[in-house]
């Protein structure tokens, strides 16, 4: 019964911290790489009307906050966890993908961004971060 529990609190764990690490990355984006004039990054709307006017630029960031938000949340679900290590750090890895795939409907964004963000953000960093806590567990 501990074994269950201690997994239950590592899933929880990785998904807030995946999602705190997410999050702060996003809300410092805007200070690293400034939006294109008049777009609010806070307000979606604003983002759905401006799309059009970002470069290739503008989303390197999202992607880093969807990337490492993921392996952090992988990695510390691994290292907590009790039992079933890379199937839970992969289920953190497959939530963010459900994520990233409902940000695709919600905020239209170009085809190459979708694509790289889909494939290379969520699945192989969850992955990597279980080869780390795989060689630091073991």
């Amino acid at each position: 019964m501990k074994a269950i529990i201690r997994n239950i609190v590592a899933v929880l764990v990785g998904l807030t911290v995946g999602s705190a690490v997410n999050m702060g990355i996003i809300i410092i984006s805007g200070s690293i790489i400034p939006p294109p004039e008049g777009v609010d990054l806070s307000n979606m709307e604003s983002l759905k009307a401006n799309m059009h006017l970002f470069e290739f630029r503008h989303f390197i960031m999202p992607f880093i906050a969807h990337a490492f938000g993921t392996f952090a949340g992988a990695l510390l679900a691994g290292i907590i966890a009790a039992s079933h290590r890379m199937k839970l750090a992969m289920a953190i890895g497959i939530f963010f993908l459900i994520g990233g795939i409902t940000n695709v409907f919600m905020l239209p964004s170009p085809v190459w961004f979708i694509i790289t963000d889909i494939v290379g953000a969520y699945i192989p960093m969850a992955w990597l971060a279980s080869l780390i806590f795989k060689k630091k567990v073991s």
